[in-house]
């Protein structure tokens, strides 16, 4: 299934340099495979490469872009179950998640490939007074240059598919640095891509050390940086950042609020996948749940009795709902946060338990707002629970976070749905589903400490790509 060793690729070129860096099969702990690792000249010579083949890429025709994400998404569809089972071992993901996650994948190359041909600018009338009389303008989309990508390790090959894909459509050479957890997905996007006509020198995926990784951000021939990852680190790579454009996807504690309203069958179900799909390591797992006060009690047996039945086990296993968290110390992490929670009056409803890696279904209630369950991210199978009197309150339950990335509101009321749309301080509001759910077309991304900016192809094109405005004057003129 895996290979004994990968290479990076440096400069569009598959490189074999060492086996420095060792993937964990994160289900027994064993090591899995080898990685070549890239040392800081690796990374000044990928930098390099995509700083000489800008020209090349920003050239390259519209339809040739297409041609190279088209490439793509044929491979990934040839080889679905193969990713799916190598994400399931270097990432702990159920199998389930992980083929749901290449489809993903493929749906952003597809998207890419798309959009790749409608980079469509604008004809500006500039005559608005008589000084301006004669004068036209025409704006279009460029390229902003290199783009360097840092990807996190819970979706090995979506989230790096989410900054690959739109470099490739707005035609940006790009330097990659896959999480040192989960670098193999990306590698496997390196092959399928180095057999494309993507200008030689236009990529490099390179693994390395967080101290290797400085170049990623400091330097200036880069002039567009994509992280997603911890608050605490994308802020402080922001702040290195210099002039180049910068888009942060920081994750969350995301809310969802159960009106009384409610199907509270489809609610809890779906509450269920948001919070412990992929044992909750997701920017947008449901991490507060908050219940109208009428349906409380009956709704909180429901989630136990559903969390109850969640299978944990073998990633590779199709029955497994709950895979390992990424280390052994997440799930310590985790236990501890509750431990605390406890200690100052919360009470586990149900799950609270854990074994190595491994940390069960958990639902939690009278959880105090200052304990790290509560404010900070879990980014684990648990999620807390309260009750809420009004409608409004409940919003501003939402909103008492540093926090503001996606909510999801389950309600019938059509005047609820809106009042959440206009009040939630977040970037997405989700009406009858849980704050989990992503369309890869669609702009995603945050505000406060969850992020800047906007990933979902288009959006994504829009900040690798600048405006260029050209001014035609006409006066005097007249056909020949």
């Amino acid at each position: 299934m895996l290979n004994e060793t990968y290479p990076y690729y440096l400069a569009s070129e598959p490189v074999w340099a060492n086996t420095d860096l060792a993937v964990a099969d994160k289900y027994t702990g064993k090591v899995a495979a080898r990685v070549a690792r890239a040392d800081p000249s690796a990374i000044e010579r990928g930098i390099t490469a995509a700083a000489e083949a800008f020209d090349a890429c920003r050239n390259l025709p519209s339809y040739a872009r297409a041609a190279v994400l088209n490439h793509a998404v044929r491979r990934i569809m040839e080889r679905h179950e193969e990713i799916a089972r190598v994400l399931a071992v270097e990432a702990g993901k159920p199998i389930k998640d992980a083929r749901g996650e290449v489809t993903r994948g493929i749906d952003t190359f597809r998207i890419a490939a798309e959009e790749a041909t409608r980079m469509y600018g604008e004809f500006v009338p500039l005559d608005i007074s008589p000084r301006a009389e004669g004068y036209q303008g025409v704006w279009k989309r460029v390229p902003v240059g290199p783009c360097s990508f840092i990807s996190p390790f819970n979706f090995p090959v979506n989230l790096a598919a989410h900054k690959i894909a739109p470099a490739i459509a707005a035609g940006c050479p790009w330097v990659l640095k896959p999480a040192s957890y989960t670098p193999i997905g990306a590698l496997m996007l390196g092959e399928i891509l180095a057999e494309t006509d993507w200008p030689k020198g236009g990529f490099s995926i390179l693994p390395c050390s967080r101290d290797g990784a400085g170049l990623f951000t400091t330097d200036d021939r880069l002039k567009a940086l994509s992280f997603t990852g911890s608050p605490e680190v994308g802020w402080a790579l922001k702040a290195r950042a210099g002039k180049k454009k910068v888009t942060l996807e920081l994750g969350g504690n995301a809310a969802c609020i159960v009106d009384r309203d409610t199907d509270q069958e489809f609610a809890a179900a779906r509450i269920i996948l948001g919070a412990f799909y992929q044992s909750g390591q997701s920017c947008i797992s449901v991490q507060r749940v908050i219940v109208h006060e009428d349906i409380y009690d009956e709704f909180k047996t429901r989630l136990a009795a559903e969390a109850a039945k969640l299978k944990a086990g073998n990633p590779l296993d199709e029955d497994t709902f709950l895979g390992p968290l990424i280390t052994e110390d997440d799930a310590r992490r985790i236990e501890s946060w509750v431990s605390e929670a406890v200690e100052r009056g919360a009470h586990v409803i149900c799950g609270g338990r854990r074994n190595g890696p491994f940390y069960d279904a958990t639902f939690v209630e009278n959880v105090p707002d200052d304990v790290p369950l509560s404010c900070r991210e879990a980014f684990g199978p648990v999620a807390t629970l309260e009750p809420f009197r009004s409608f409004a309150a409940a919003c501003e339950r939402v909103n008492n976070s540093v926090y503001g990335l996606q909510a999801g509101v389950f309600t019938k009321n059509i005047d609820s749905a809106f009042y959440a749309f206009g009040e939630l301080e977040v970037g997405g509001v989700v009406i009858n589903d849980v704050p989990s759910f992503r369309v890869d077309s669609m702009p995603y991304g945050g505000v406060k400490d969850s992020g800047l900016g906007r990933e979902g192809v288009r959006f994504a094109i829009e900040d690798m790509t600048e405006i260029r405005l050209m001014v035609l004057n006409r006066v005097g003129r007249s056909p020949r």
